[in-house]
């Protein structure tokens, strides 16, 4: 009877699928910290692996896409994934833009109560000087 050598076999398979995992990994890291598009044919040729593998790993594969679809998206130059930014500062952003139109708005209302004013102001002193040379009245100043 031979003795059963299956396990170092197994276990040598699982070290060189975590190997290559983290092979893979690492290009994306690197493609995507470069700025370089990251895409399917791209992170197999710099991890030395093939398209089909990337394709059978679940999370590896939506990495890619992800990044993929970030990068096309945002025009001719990719923008590496540590210099877009977050969800969090877009809002803030919204938030200030927000912010300044209200108080842009604010202020546009107030020139016009003002304006208002000064156009009455400026009816009364016409009339009052219109009056003054009709009638030699001669208001108070």
């Amino acid at each position: 009877m031979r003795p059963d050598n299956t396990a170092p076999i197994i276990a040598a398979a699982r070290h060189r699928h975590e190997l290559t995992r983290a092979r893979a990994i690492q290009a994306i890291r690197e493609l995507d910290h470069a700025g370089s598009p990251v895409t399917f044919a791209g992170v197999a040729g710099q991890a030395g692996v093939s398209r089909s593998w990337l394709y059978s790993q679940p999370d590896i594969r939506a990495e890619i896409a992800r990044l993929r679809d970030a990068t096309t998206r945002s025009g001719p130059e990719p923008i590496p994934a540590s210099q877009r930014a977050s969800d969090a500062s877009l809002l803030r952003r919204l938030e200030a833009a927000h912010a300044e139109r209200t108080r842009l708005l604010e202020e546009r209302t107030r020139l016009r109560e003002e304006n208002a004013r000064l156009r009455r102001q400026l009816a009364i002193a016409l009339g009052e000087r219109r009056q003054a040379g009709i009638t030699g009245f001669q208001p108070l100043s």
